[in-house]
């Protein structure tokens, strides 16, 4: 009742819960954002194959076939309404609308038969698919808008088991002992990537290929170790050569890192992909869904090359540039950042890259505490519970770092899953602190800067303090990790200086423009 009322009437694909933050359900809106990118003269083309290789809502293959249904039969809604309104009324159809509605209903059968096709991901996503497709489960029934001859239709499911080897599976790299599950269970063994000839499964040429993929799956590791698998949906689709391909993913293969590498340099050098819109936070996109490094969706077309027109949405601001992909080693998000960091290379300086340590600097595991009391032949320890002491004997490396300053900084960011705080400013270093002579830390930590000389040590400490240093090394983030690489961007300085943000700003010759932007970004550290 309230709803009619209010006149509030919400798509339900708009209101499902997700299945897990791996496995995001994609609103309509945003499907709808993807199929713009599309020419539009695919949709009136009767001729035209839709493919979707991980249907979870079936919102893709919906708003396809709205689209087509218009461009195949235009002015239809006008007709229908028409029509219906005379039937509640008992007036009488008039010939045309009679051969109209059979016209009607060819398109239909046409475009749900010939032209829609997906593979959905679980079981309960190809009901779910076909419901929104069909109008229900079983498109061989009576109520459903276009009749198979079988359940499934043109949206299949089919249990794929994984290949095991060693443990893990061939295709997709998941853990055995985490998937190797009863008949009652998921086993997450998509079929889309649990083939060497995807070609094979529909034995048809697509000229769209479209989704949300699944985006990771255990891989056994420690703690929640996961390895991406949606990259795999995006290579698959490739390998069909079709028109246009056009995926929703999570952003952290900007920077690599867990079995991307390879598809990062791949995606950055590929000037087929034309169009990309970055999501620095993924609520923007999919509301209450929190994805570290944020979500993007491209466009890669196969008959076309060009620089990219990259998108960045952010705070409610969008920005358009074309540019190349690859401009920089790692992918740089934000389009106005680019002439920054450019003169900020003009100078030609080093990077600090080569000061910082690499993970777990004294080979201390994360839940190493050490003992309350201090007592000959130990050595302070920092760990995210606070300080402790242990054997000196106990550090497993890092002996060059002990007797030395060193800036201690945290291993990931201030911010959850990459997020900005209400205001949407960034911290991004979520703890850093000068160490001195006998004093180490745990694998939370990286080490940067070992110098014998404490003002040197200090002055290091606090430029990296400043929002100059920290909107650099935010440049090149995509996830909540600090690697050592990610400071790629951050210039070295000649560091027997005091440095702040005023002396690096008039140095490098930034605009008030471009002081405006890193001091909406970067919020002060305490």
């Amino acid at each position: 009742m309230s709803n009619i009322i209010t006149g509030y009437n919400p798509d339900v694909l708009s209101c499902l819960a997700n299945l897990s933050n791996d496995e995001v359900f994609t609103p309509p809106e945003v499907a709808n954002a993807m199929l713009d990118m599309l020419p539009q003269e695919l949709f009136s083309d009767p001729n035209t194959k839709f493919l979707d290789p991980g249907c979870k809502s079936g919102v893709f293959l919906r708003e396809i076939a709205k689209r087509c249904l218009e461009g195949q039969l235009p002015g239809y809604r006008d007709a229908v309404d028409e029509i219906d309104r005379k039937k509640r009324d008992g007036i009488s159809l008039t010939d045309e609308e009679i051969a109209f509605q059979k016209r009607l209903q060819n398109t239909i059968d046409h475009i749900f038969h010939n032209q829609i096709y997906g593979i959905a991901i679980t079981e309960l996503t190809s009901l779910l698919s076909r419901r929104s497709l069909y109008c229900t489960k079983y498109p061989n029934s009576e109520y459903s808008v276009t009749r198979f001859n079988d359940q499934s239709g043109n949206i299949r499911y089919k249990r794929i088991s994984h290949r095991w080897k060693d443990g893990k599976c061939v295709f997709c790299g998941a853990s055995q002992e985490q998937y190797d599950r009863e008949e009652s269970l998921e086993t997450h063994a998509y079929e889309w990537i649990h083939t060497t000839k995807p070609e094979g499964i529909y034995r048809m040429k697509f000229d769209v290929i479209i989704g949300n993929p699944p985006y990771q799956l255990s891989d056994s590791g420690n703690g929640s170790s996961a390895k991406p698998i949606y990259h795999e949906f995006v290579e698959q689709a490739k390998l069909l050569k079709p028109r246009y391909l056009t995926m929703i993913i999570p952003s952290r293969w900007f920077n690599g890192g867990k079995g991307l590498d390879k598809f990062r340099a791949s995606m950055l050098s590929d000037r087929r992909i034309t169009r990309l819109v970055d999501y620095q936070n993924a609520k923007d996109c999919f509301p209450g869904v929190s994805l570290g490094g944020g979500v993007c969706y491209f466009l890669w077309e196969r008959d076309n090359q060009s620089d990219c027109e990259i998108t960045n949405i952010l705070n409610g601001r969008e920005i358009t540039l074309n540019r190349a992909l690859n401009e920089f080693p790692v992918f740089v998000r934000y389009n106005e950042s680019i002439e920054i960091i450019q003169k900020v290379q003009a100078k030609k300086e080093p990077s600090i890259v080569n000061l910082m340590s690499s993970r777990n600097p004294f080979g201390l595991p994360t839940n190493t505490r050490g003992t309350d009391k201090k007592t000959p032949g130990t050595v302070r320890i920092y760990s995210s519970q606070g300080t402790g002491y242990i054997n000196r004997n106990d550090v497993q490396q890092g002996e060059n770092y002990i007797n030395q300053y060193k800036v201690m900084i945290s291993r990931v960011t201030s911010e959850h899953a990459g997020e900005p705080d209400k205001s949407g400013m960034y911290k991004v270093i979520a703890k850093m602190q000068l160490l001195g002579p006998e004093e180490v830390c745990t694998d939370s930590y990286i080490l940067a800067y070992p110098t014998m000389d404490k003002n040197k040590a200090d002055n290091f400490y606090n430029y990296l303090r400043t929002k100059f240093a920290r909107f650099l090394l935010m440049q090149a983030l995509s996830s909540i990790n600090l690697a050592k690489d990610t400071y790629t961007f951050v210039p070295m300085q000649d560091f027997s200086k005091e440095w702040d943000d005023t002396k690096l700003y008039n140095k490098y010759g930034f605009t008030q423009e471009e002081i405006d932007f890193i001091e909406s970004m970067i919020k002060p550290m305490e």
